[in-house]
């Protein structure tokens, strides 16, 4: 099954302690390439966080987004006894001496709310490798919702790959079909264009000077040597369909070996309904090659 290069996956995970969340997104991309983005502390993790990825993954631009909260637990605050006394003893003082005249009472919800009242306490920096284990159990899960998704796409991809497969194949066999009649219609005109030329004239060809004529043409418009090897390349580029290992740079080759051959056969036929056909096949091999664009 081939596999595409675009695709979106998500998973979350939360207990006591923490909430994690993982998000990975891919687009295409000629080699792997990956972008993380971890929240504090946990960049040193990238490592490990892109070797999970490549066993996933082995082509196109991966984004990851990994994010790690912890919930503030009662332990985190303290209050500033000195500073609160220090705050209450001055507004004492302010409405003692009558400045504070018309001012009511500062209740307690006021005096919390000034600065320096409640202290966060810092808690001693996590070391993010404990963490490694959970989030690496969320990326993955992540990472295989990402490559089902991925398989989705790409079992479309294969079908309409597979379709475009065989009218390459209905159009390659027209050309076969026609290629030996060229000789034939071309043997004809001849024929006829020097017998038009020499009936006034009382001249004679001779037989063998038309043969020869006819000889040099079929060796030169003869394309059964390209129908074959395009015959090899198609079947070759059915197997690549069925097998997803490296496909996307197997079929890249085996398309550009398809498009010189017929290349080849267009500019060796000098016959118009050859050279229709080259050209719908062009057009076809252009599709697949937007396909295979986005095939890992």
């Amino acid at each position: 099954m081939l596999l595409s290069m675009t695709g979106f996956g998500a998973a979350r995970y939360q207990d006591q302690k923490r909430s994690i969340e993982v998000e990975v997104r891919t687009v295409n991309n000629r080699h792997l390439k990956l972008s993380a983005k971890l929240s504090e502390p946990y960049g040193a993790l990238e490592s490990e966080l892109e070797h999970l990825v490549r066993e996933k993954v082995r082509r196109g631009a991966v984004q990851i987004n990994v994010r790690v909260d912890r919930p503030r637990q009662a332990e985190d605050y303290r209050l500033n006894a000195v500073a609160l006394r220090s705050y209450r003893d001055q507004l004492r003082e302010l409405l003692g001496t009558g400045l504070g005249a018309g001012e009511s009472a500062v209740g307690l919800s006021a005096l919390l709310a000034l600065p320096g009242v409640v202290e966060e306490v810092r808690t001693p920096a996590c070391d993010p490798h404990d963490d490694w284990p959970e989030i690496a159990r969320v990326a993955t899960v992540a990472l295989d919702e990402l490559e089902a998704a991925r398989a989705r796409e790409g079992q479309a991809m294969a079908e309409e790959l597979q379709a475009l497969g065989r009218l390459v194949e209905s159009g390659l066999g027209r050309i076969a079909d026609r290629g030996p009649l060229v000789v034939q219609s071309y043997q004809k005109r001849l024929v006829e264009r020097i017998g038009a030329l020499v009936q006034d004239q009382g001249v004679t060809v001779e037989p063998r000077d038309l043969i020869r004529e006819i000889a040099i043409l079929a060796d030169r418009s003869d394309i059964s040597e390209e129908i074959v090897r395009l015959r090899a390349h198609l079947l070759q580029y059915h197997e690549v369909l069925r097998d997803p290992e490296g496909a996307g740079r197997k079929l890249e080759f085996v398309i550009q070996e398809i498009g010189r051959e017929i290349n080849t056969v267009g500019s060796k036929a000098s016959d118009v309904e050859i050279s229709r056909h080259v050209v719908e096949i062009k057009g076809v091999l252009e599709r697949i090659r937007e396909l295979v664009q986005n095939v890992e």
